[in-house]
């Protein structure tokens, strides 16, 4: 396993590291006991960074990580994230000094554990003072709860906003061969300020796995089969909108050549692709079961070159997909 620098915290981070999301609901059927078995296997392959949410399944992702960390908890660090998902908030987003301190009781509940190694804001909430957010994750440092602190999806400006109150360690971003937005602003920025980033959506929401089709049919209670939109967020829709999916698609048989040309998987190809950019800590990405992580594991020891680097630009330049559209995430 590679480890990298997480920012200034003084930790190593694996350059991979295990999305949670998936087992909190959302994405299908997903047995948990593969997911405790995917988890503790990323554990013996020297994974040590584990992501999840308050949000993701209202605290069911933090209750099953903790199953599969057990007693192997002092060797990950776990990231969770609060702030989204709360239906008398307005836009479901709360950030208040209240909201942080009971949200991060109920996170220690249910991963089972006296501290959580990151806490990040999920999303920027607008009506509460970023001052009064970091204040309130500088409280919970303080009293010995969470080591560090950051932010999730924030625009640069807030981000900087942030810093004039509490430094931010650690900024969670989207990152993939299709969504390349976070290169104009926010990594320099990071870059600048040595904040530990952490990508997610490292295979574009499963588009980079290569094993869907055009004509694919997700589960119903899969977000991606409501054509990308997800709570409100019409950005997916260029992924999985019928205008976009079958373009991409075709990219993505593209792409898997290339791979099979380095005598790699396409997400080995893709999360090289990831975490080849020198700003990225660690690159999340999901799993169903243990032979997911050891693939996904294949990613590292090896590097695309730059003719290729260059090839994959115009792969996208060609099926005519905008990898960096001015837009932001944000709920319509």
């Amino acid at each position: 396993m590679e480890y990298r620098a997480f920012g200034n915290t003084g930790l190593q981070v694996s350059a991979i590291g295990i999305g949670c999301w998936e087992i909190g609901g959302g994405y299908g059927s997903i047995e948990e006991s593969q997911f405790i078995e995917a988890v503790q296997r990323g554990l013996d392959l020297g994974i040590n960074c584990f992501d999840t949410a308050e949000a993701y399944g209202f605290g069911a992702s933090e209750k099953s990580l903790a199953k599969a960390l057990g007693t192997r908890r002092k060797d990950a660090i776990v990231v969770t994230k609060f702030g989204v998902g709360y239906q008398e908030a307005p836009n479901f987003r709360d950030s208040s000094h209240q909201r942080v301190m009971d949200s991060i009781e109920k996170s220690l509940t249910n991963l089972d554990t006296d501290y959580v190694d990151v806490y990040l804001v999920h999303w920027p909430d607008v009506n509460t003072p970023f001052e009064e957010t970091m204040r309130a994750l500088d409280d919970v440092v303080q009293q010995g709860k969470v080591r560090f602190v950051g932010i999730s999806n924030f625009r640069r400006q807030q981000i900087e906003t942030c810093m004039q109150t509490r430094r931010v360690d650690v900024a969670q971003y989207c990152w993939n061969m299709f969504d390349q937005r976070m290169h104009k602003e926010i990594f320099p920025y990071c870059h600048e300020q040595q904040i530990g980033v952490m990508a997610y959506g490292s295979l574009a929401y499963g588009l980079l796995t290569g094993t869907f089709s055009a004509d694919m049919n997700f589960e119903s209670d899969d977000w991606r089969s409501r054509q990308g939109r997800m709570g409100g967020i019409n950005l997916f829709q260029t992924l999985f909108g019928p205008d976009y999916f079958p373009r991409n698609i075709a990219a993505v048989e593209e792409l898997k050549g290339m791979a099979a040309g380095y005598g790699k998987s396409l997400p080995q190809f893709a999360l090289r692709w990831t975490t080849s950019n020198p700003v990225v800590s660690t690159a999340l990405v999901g799993c169903r079961n243990k032979a997911e992580v050891e693939d996904n594991t294949g990613a590292l020891g090896w590097e695309i070159s730059e003719v290729d680097m260059a090839e994959i630009s115009a792969i996208f330049a060609r099926r005519g997909v905008e990898t960096a559209p001015d837009v932001w995430l944000e709920r319509e």
